[in-house]
């Protein structure tokens, strides 16, 4: 599997987070090289000095603007670190919680503008290259593309009524991105993750004292799950060990999905 993504040229949003820090680290150890970006230029700084990677095997790009001109510089920015692009993760942010009695109209705009509305931007920008470049040579690798949901898109949580519609947003954006692009050989997959260990996680269960415990019991498996092992999953879906499967959501929970949902936070 680590063969398949030798010298391709990888974007992943939210780098700075655990997530796709952990994504970036696997692809660049399957040969990949990779564009890390993120908005917090901290978090994106540490990311990178996090990676072991040599130095031409990563660069970096701090997002300014969540609109189609910063879509478009991320991909010119990478185009000109890599000369190239295959592959594109779009990681979504956690929202502020509020239920629908207490959301106000900009805090659901908000979420749905991040989560969904920028990873269509890039998703796009993306597309576009690759449709161009195949269409200047058929036999061109084809891309794909891989957004990283929740299964909080499924599963009712009152108090995370934003995140959870932008993350059903989302799903439905992949699905669509999977049909329109499949004639061409592009596949787009997204992970739904549940309760994953990232520093969101770690706040809320210094929050929550009883958290952990009620996690840990509603889930199969019986545990948190890391970061990395969000990352394998990833890897598998943008390697060609996948080469025939777009348009699927691959839920990555311990098995807690299906059980009865349990009202607290995801992630």
């Amino acid at each position: 599997m680590a063969d398949s993504l030798e010298r391709r040229v990888a974007i992943v949003t939210g780098a700075g987070g655990a997530i796709g820090g952990a994504i970036a680290q696997r692809l660049i150890a399957a040969g990949a090289r990779v564009m890390l970006a993120d908005e917090n230029d901290q978090s994106l700084s540490a990311a990178v000095a996090n990676l072991k990677a040599p130095a031409e095997q990563v660069a970096k790009f701090h997002v300014r603007a969540h609109d189609r001109l910063g879509a478009a510089n991320m991909l010119a920015a990478t185009l000109d670190a890599f000369d190239d692009v295959d592959i594109l993760v779009n990681i979504p942010r956690s929202t502020q919680p509020g239920s629908f009695a207490d959301l106000d109209g900009a805090g659901l705009s908000e979420a749905l503008q991040l989560n969904v509305v920028n990873s269509f931007l890039l998703a796009q920008a993306v597309a576009r290259h690759l449709v161009e470049r195949l269409e200047a040579d058929r036999d061109a690798y084809p891309g794909t593309i891989l957004n990283v949901s929740s299964i909080a898109a499924r599963r009712t949580v009152p108090e995370l009524l934003a995140y959870s519609v932008s993350c059903a947003g989302l799903d439905q954006l992949t699905r669509s991105m999977s049909a329109d692009l499949a004639s061409y050989g592009i596949r787009v997959n997204g992970i739904a993750l549940g309760a994953v260990m990232t520093e969101r996680m770690r706040q809320v269960l210094r929050e929550r004292d009883d958290l952990r415990a009620e996690l840990v019991r509603v889930t199969p498996l019986g545990r948190i799950g890391e970061a990395e092992e969000a990352a394998g999953v990833a890897l598998f879906l943008l390697s060609s060990a996948a080469s025939f499967v777009t348009g699927e959501i691959v839920t990555v929970d311990g098995g807690r999905s299906v059980l009865d949902p349990l009202a607290s936070p995801v992630r």
